[in-house]
């Protein structure tokens, strides 16, 4: 695998296949030990969540095997702080070490979160939603762009840009990413709902009934039509404006799909009754709906 380009002097050649290679390739980085005590986490670390059993999983290893991949650091002022392998040195301090296997390396503030995003991405460490973060990071932080974090990651712009839109879920639905309870797949369906209250209705059904992404490519498709534009003037009595601010309101009221069907008058003077249509996705569903007209239940 060639090496990364965009990570700074001499950092680049500290990424390749995932594993730091020896001094002479590159330069700025020194293989020594420091004490665990005196490492400092990375607060621009992209990981905010450790499995316990995997950590104790970990822990175990290095109790028998040790550390077999030295830690990415560098120092800050007269203190260490760590740049990647926040896992390994929580891992090693439960273990017991009293010091652990470090690389230093130079690396100014984005070059360390640079590393930090690559080294965890090749790992296959981060979570969509910490990936996600991770990208929105080093755009906030250093005013990159999707085009220049990319090349520094070494993924396609697509990859982030599609990361960063599960930031626009809510949170209740990034969570359900975070934990592997919902797929990125359907996460990118849900997408395109635009009512935050329906979405997370549709991701509580997608995980209760175990709905394939297509399922609910259909679901949503399904929804959207029962939202579109509603007939032509000619065809009924309610004038269109009116008939679409309605259905916004019941919308928003309601927080799922709503289809009125106004009454018409025919040619002979005849009305045609109208229909107003509320989804409902499971039996509390229904009955949050019926508490909000004020339905006895």
């Amino acid at each position: 695998m060639a090496a990364k380009h965009g990570l700074g002097r001499g950092l680049g050649a500290l990424i390749q296949d995932g594993t730091p290679p020896v001094d002479k390739a590159a330069p700025d980085a020194l293989l020594t030990e420091l004490p665990a005590s005196q490492i400092e986490v990375n607060p621009r670390q992209p990981r905010d969540r450790f499995v316990p059993e995997d950590l104790a999983e970990l822990t175990a290893s290095i109790k028998t095997h040790g550390i077999l991949q030295p830690l990415l650091v560098r120092r800050q002022g007269n203190a260490f702080e760590l740049v990647a392998g926040e896992r390994r040195l929580r891992a090693a301090r439960q273990a017991g070490l009293e010091r652990v296997p470090v690389r230093l390396v130079e690396a100014a503030d984005r070059e360390s979160l640079e590393l930090a995003m690559v080294e965890n991405l090749q790992r296959a460490d981060l979570n969509p939603m910490e990936e996600a973060r991770g990208y929105q990071r080093m755009a906030d932080d250093f005013n990159l762009s999707q085009d220049e974090i990319a090349a520094r990651v070494g993924k396609a712009r697509a990859t982030v840009a599609n990361a960063q839109r599960l930031l626009d879920l809510p949170e209740e639905v990034q969570g359900m990413v975070r934990e592997g309870r919902l797929s990125v797949g359907h996460a990118k369906v849900l997408l395109g709902v635009a009512a935050p209250p329906e979405l997370s209705l549709l991701a509580r059904r997608t995980m209760a009934e175990g709905l394939s992404v297509r399922a609910l490519e259909k679901l949503v498709a399904r929804l959207k039509r029962g939202l579109r534009r509603p007939r032509r003037a000619s065809e009924q009595d309610m004038p269109p404006d009116h008939l679409r601010h309605l259905t916004e309101v019941l919308h928003q009221h309601f927080g799922t799909a709503v289809r009125i069907t106004p009454s018409r008058t025919l040619a002979g003077g005849r009305k045609v009754k109208g229909m107003l249509e509320i989804d409902f996705y499971s039996n509390d569903d229904l009955h949050r709906l019926l508490e909000i007209v004020g339905a006895p239940v």
